[in-house]
């Protein structure tokens, strides 16, 4: 089975384009080194939450939206390769701030135990 990254964020709302232009630069990398996919989704029905939410977990502010994301891999032994040759791209080094507070970002790698197609 393949093997996932996730990511949720959040993302000035006013940023929406630059934040677009900074994830196809980082999705047209990932796919070089190995990542079989990448999607964003753009928050638009995240509702906040009483003990745990999206919003709650990235502490979005009045003027951010919940970005969340996943990179799949053919497995963890090609993600892990494809990390490290990310992270050493020329377009990955030369990129200037991300568009978003990256302490606030919730991320972790999955293995997928179940898929239905």
């Amino acid at each position: 089975m393949n093997y996932v990254d996730g990511f949720v964020i959040a993302v000035p709302t006013a940023q929406k384009e630059v934040y677009l232009r900074h994830a196809s630069t980082a999705a047209e990398v990932f796919k070089d080194v190995g990542a079989l996919e990448l999607v964003e989704c753009w928050g638009d029905d995240v509702p906040e939450g009483k003990v745990t939410s999206f919003p709650m977990a990235v502490q979005r502010k009045d003027d951010e939206t919940v970005v969340f994301s996943w990179i799949t891999w053919p497995s963890k032994a090609v993600r892990d390769d494809g990390m490290k040759k990310f992270m050493a791209d020329p377009r990955i080094q030369q990129m200037k701030e991300m568009p978003f507070d990256g302490q606030r970002m919730i991320f972790g790698g999955f293995q997928v135990i179940l898929e239905k197609k």
